[in-house]
């Protein structure tokens, strides 16, 4: 298997993904652990190149993947729409590399390794 267990189930990995993407998208990064954030990067660079295409077909694929969050309450834009709006276009001249991931040190309770994964 290519790819980390992060000690969860299939199903409990991929809502976790999921869920993580979609915030990465609306905020332009997230704190989390180190395996987290590098196993996020492969999604996330995924996803990108998805609204890089822009058609129909890749705006279904990537509605499939994150989830129907509004970003903007006065708008009603949904991260779908910001991701095919403008950071697809914003990455339309780089060919991948998307992500960056910062170690920041270690998290006080478990000293588990903790890193930021913001869009590049």
């Amino acid at each position: 298997m290519w790819n980390r267990k992060l000690g969860r189930t299939a199903d409990h990995r991929k809502a976790m993904l999921r869920n993580m993407a979609t915030s990465l998208i609306l905020n332009g990064k997230i704190e989390t652990t180190e395996m987290k954030a590098k196993e996020l990067r492969s999604v996330v660079d995924e996803l990108i190149t998805l609204a890089k295409r822009g058609d129909l077909h890749a705006r279904r694929q990537a509605a499939a993947y994150i989830r129907n969050v509004v970003a903007d309450e006065k708008t009603g834009e949904t991260v779908l729409k910001k991701l095919f709006d403008e950071i697809g276009p914003k990455y339309a001249d780089r060919n991948g590399g998307y992500t960056r991931v910062l170690k920041t040190g270690f998290r006080r309770g478990d000293s588990a390794p903790m890193a930021i994964i913001e869009l590049v």
